[in-house]
């Protein structure tokens, strides 16, 4: 005999306040057990890839945890220090311009005035602005930067999470089909179907997303960083490696790689002055190259948008881009990084069983009533 609806909810309600006070206590604690269960799963399919070929799972995950390794150091060694070296020098360089925006801007205002002398630029507020804007970063920025640096605590954490994500990771994807299917001997008996039908729904939802978006983000931020470094962008490797990074929420790794990209050409073929075999040249703006960088990001989003996007994600994944983006706000305030890591999970979760009560809703008697009690 199946529990009333009410106590049924009881129990939910006190499992949900159970997982709140838990990753609200021990959030910092669990960030490498989370991160290692989402990178098992992840890697989940190629295992049970390489069973169908014949393999054991521990020897499935023998080989995927040693081309990891491979991979790893394969990227430590020749990507990691340029990738490090560029985001000092781009941190540098920001603060340099920063520095020269009031400079920079009575440059752009001179040039719009040539070219269109009826406008009217003299004003000096936003010169003002830029100048406050530009002390302000300059007596806090080194201090915010040193801070992070110098941070004892945080390069405990990125050690803690280099060494114990590796291991969970492993044991993880070794024991997955084993936890799975002694999780789905505890399900209530009169539940199962039900419960196993919405976690096949949440595991479509995820694997679209966590699955395919991720793959989306590495393929487009391996052409943002390529495309960029080709078109002699400095700090190309960094951008597109933000660019991609970000690249799961609709738009906005497009728009903040193409402002942040943009931005960089226009500090660096704007013009001025240089040095050529001992004499000073005047160097016009290189709009060609300017161009270039924007129309790496206009191919990449119609890229993404039109192939990637389609037959790697799909195109009904059931999180909408607001949802998301909402989910990620409110988890990341109220539980930080890790709030972040499980905000996308729970969005499924609750979009999933939005969506089965809002069924269940219009098939009981509380949505058609008496018309369709008589019907």
């Amino acid at each position: 005999m199946a529990l009333p609806t009410q106590k049924q909810f009881q129990y939910w309600g006190i499992v949900a306040v159970v997982f709140i006070l838990v990753i609200w206590g021990l959030g910092n604690v669990l960030t490498p057990f989370i991160l290692g269960g989402a990178i098992a799963y992840f890697l989940d399919p190629i295992a049970d890839r390489l069973e169908e070929w014949g393999l054991s799972r521990a020897m499935s995950t023998i080989v995927i945890t040693l081309s990891a390794i491979f991979l790893f150091f394969l990227v430590f060694l020749l990507v990691l220090p340029t990738l490090i070296g560029q985001l000092g020098q781009l941190i540098s360089t920001i603060g340099q311009i920063i520095e020269n925006l009031p400079q920079t801007w009575g440059t752009f205002k001179d040039w719009l005035s040539g070219r269109f002398p009826s406008l009217d630029l003299e004003g000096t507020f936003m010169t003002d602005q830029l100048v406050s804007l530009g002390n302000a970063i300059q007596s806090r920025g080194g201090d915010l930067v040193t801070a992070l640096l110098n941070s004892a605590q945080g390069v405990i954490n990125v050690v803690v999470l280099l060494v114990i994500v590796p291991v969970v990771t492993f044991y993880m994807l070794m024991d997955w089909d084993r936890m799975i299917a002694q999780i789905d001997e505890l399900l209530p008996r009169d539940h199962a179907e039900t419960v196993r039908n919405l976690a096949r729904q949440i595991d479509r939802t995820l694997a679209s997303f966590i699955r395919g978006q991720g793959t989306v983000c590495l393929i487009l931020g391996t052409y943002y960083a390529i495309a960029l470094m080709i078109a002699g962008l400095n700090f190309g490797l960094i951008v597109g490696f933000i660019a991609g990074l970000i690249s799961f929420i609709p738009y906005v790794g497009a728009l903040v790689g193409g402002v942040l990209a943009i931005g960089l050409a226009l500090f660096q073929w704007w013009g001025g002055t240089e040095v050529i075999d001992g004499a000073t040249v005047e160097v016009g703006i290189n709009w060609l190259r300017i161009g270039i960088v924007a129309a790496i990001f206009m191919f990449g989003q119609f890229f993404e948008g039109n192939i990637l996007t389609p037959n790697l994600v799909g195109s009904s994944v059931g999180l909408h881009p607001v949802w998301l983006i909402l989910a990620l706000s409110v988890f990341g305030s109220l539980f930080g990084f890790v709030g972040m890591l499980i905000a996308v999970p729970v969005a499924a979760v609750i979009g999933v069983l939005a969506r089965f009560l809002i069924k269940e809703y219009k098939s009981g008697l509380l949505y058609k009533g008496h018309v369709g009690k008589d019907g």
